[in-house]
């Protein structure tokens, strides 16, 4: 089977072109960047690199103030927690990496919001676990706060909740988890931050004649097989979970990025092509964009659970690219729950749009035909003004 992959053919042409066509950090409008422990953690002390934490977020900075927004996903609260504990040269068992992660994430957020109060920006933390993004409800209120943060000008500084959670719940390493994450968030672009600067043909650091991969536009068999085995130390990552990564990346629309991250500013290093400065990297290309795969996903939905039949106004206005909102809502159907896919219908009974209900049925029916200023009396909370938001509708 042939890969799907630029640069690695024998014309030296080839790679600069696959490379003069490669993005830039630039082109990035919300992005997530992971950190692994061993570029965050000193190893030998188990102390937080400051000078490096610096660094990078300086790059966080320069790229909010170009209008970019970012979440970051960080390793490091268990290598950090384990020094302070004892739990130093042996394997942990779970309650221990637990322990060691209660205390190593108080100082791992302090060490976030200290370095980017330089630059006046807020700092919020976010803990998740596997069930977070697995389960619908639970994945829609993790969406629906890292969302409002962004909104607020907060960067969101995402790890796993390894305090509470199971062996059988856990993501046991970030790649995947931040692959989740853009996903949930409909990133655009999620950079791995690792300690290789990319994809190779074999391991370069056993095979000399390995051969960097600077894109892939597909994931195949053959890509798959040049995954090697992770590295010593902390990080529990390794090629493989990176390609895992860019699986769940790629099918949600996001372009992912590989890229070595000893260096100083290694966000800033991305903002060029290798052939005019910047860093080498491999960039993962997805063949569509994130709303749009995520819309495919719901207009392709067949078990819808309800629908909603509109009014006239309401078919006006979600034909101009509106929200649905619940006082063009004039019926209710079915038994469904927040997030679930519901048809909706127009006053003729015709379908005309899907999407992910903003509310379950028995809410829904309570607030239909309402004004959002009502839904605080009406339910006892104040919920969102839509029905379906159009980040979360497709109209047929």
């Amino acid at each position: 089977m042939t890969a799907s992959v630029e640069g690695t053919g024998g014309l030296a042409d080839t790679l600069s072109r696959s490379l003069a066509r490669s993005p830039t950090l630039l082109d990035a409008r919300r992005l997530v960047v992971k950190i692994g422990s061993a570029l965050l953690v000193d190893g030998k002390t188990g102390q937080i690199r400051r000078a490096w934490l610096d660094a990078l977020a300086d790059d966080v900075a320069a790229c909010r103030r170009r209008g970019q927004e970012v979440v970051i996903v960080t390793s490091g609260a268990v290598a950090t927690g384990r020094e302070h504990l004892g739990l130093v040269g042996r394997p942990l068992r779970l309650e221990e990496k637990q322990a060691a992660a209660a205390t190593g994430q108080i100082r791992l957020a302090h060490a976030y919001q200290e370095t980017l109060a330089r630059h006046d920006v807020t700092v919020a933390q976010v803990l998740v676990t596997l069930e977070d993004t697995e389960e619908r409800r639970r994945h829609l209120n993790a969406r629906s706060t890292i969302d409002t943060l962004l909104k607020l000008g907060a960067v969101p500084v995402i790890n796993e909740n390894d305090t509470v959670a199971t062996a059988e719940i856990r993501f046991g390493d970030n790649d995947r988890l931040a692959a989740r994450v853009a996903q949930m968030i409909s990133a655009d672009t999620l950079v791995l931050l690792s300690d290789i600067d990319g994809l190779y043909t074999a391991d370069p650091r056993k095979d000399p004649d390995a051969r960097h991969i600077p894109v892939v536009r597909e994931l195949t068999a053959e890509i798959e097989g040049m995954a090697g085995e992770p590295p010593p130390g902390y990080s529990s990552g390794g090629m493989v979970t990176k390609i895992v990564a860019a699986r769940v990346a790629l099918s949600a629309g996001c372009r992912m990025i590989i890229a070595k991250g000893q260096r100083m500013n290694p966000l800033s290093a991305l903002e060029k092509t290798p052939e005019d400065g910047g860093a080498l990297c491999t960039w993962f290309l997805p063949s569509s964009e994130p709303s749009s795969a995520r819309k495919a996903w719901i207009g392709g939905y067949l078990n819808a659970a309800g629908s909603l039949t509109v009014d006239a106004g309401a078919l006006t206005a979600l034909a101009k690219g509106a929200s649905l909102l619940p006082a063009g809502v004039r019926a209710v159907d079915g038994d469904f729950d927040r997030g679930d896919v519901v048809v909706v219908r127009s006053p003729d009974g015709r379908e005309i749009a899907r999407g992910l209900a903003g509310y379950a049925s028995e809410d829904a029916r309570r607030i239909m035909g309402r004004k959002s200023a009502e839904f605080e009396a009406i339910l006892g909370y104040q919920g969102r003004d839509e029905m379906i938001h159009r980040d979360d509708l497709v109209v047929r």
